[in-house]
């Protein structure tokens, strides 16, 4: 859709689109309150302004509404998706996606919260390294890395969401 047309979306419709975007209600209904946008720009940083605000309960929030990684299958079809998304292919080895479920479920285990990481580009055995790498922060530490890989990945969403007319 083009901005206008999200701008002229009835206000219901525009939080189902924004929660599309970013799993977290007050995000969703204040970015629609929000309209009309006279730019993505000023869509962008109106997002970036609300997302700032959130509290640990709204940013956990938006984590829960990615998919939580608990078998094989789960991360075959993650990386499949992914791949599709992102215009990449890569397969990642069967040992790879093990060691990833593995250590997702150990981050979780440990910060309450799944693994949030803008995955864009990243190949599976990037992804393990970054999270191995992660594992060693504390919780707050992570929620603010987290906070920003969401941030990251609402942007691609809203940018996906936002097709200009050429």
């Amino acid at each position: 859709m083009t901005l206008q047309e999200l701008n002229e979306l009835a206000l219901t419709d525009a939080q189902t689109a924004f929660i599309g975007c970013c799993h977290c209600q007050r995000w969703a209904s204040e970015l629609s309150g929000s309209r009309p946008f006279a730019s993505i720009g000023e869509l962008y940083d109106k997002a970036d302004s609300i997302w700032a605000s959130a509290t640990e309960e709204e940013r956990l929030e938006a984590f829960s509404g990615h998919p939580q990684i608990g078998d094989l299958e789960a991360l075959k079809d993650k990386y499949a998706a992914a791949n599709r998304e992102q215009g990449q292919i890569v397969a990642a080895e069967d040992s790879v996606l093990l060691a990833l479920r593995d250590e997702n479920l150990r981050y979780a285990e440990r910060n309450g919260f799944i693994f949030i990481v803008c995955a864009t580009g990243k190949s599976a055995d990037e992804m393990l390294g970054l999270l191995r790498d992660r594992l060693c922060n504390d919780r707050q530490t992570e929620l603010g890395i987290a906070a920003r890989e969401q941030q990251a990945i609402t942007r691609l969403r809203l940018q996906k969401l936002i097709a200009e007319e050429v």
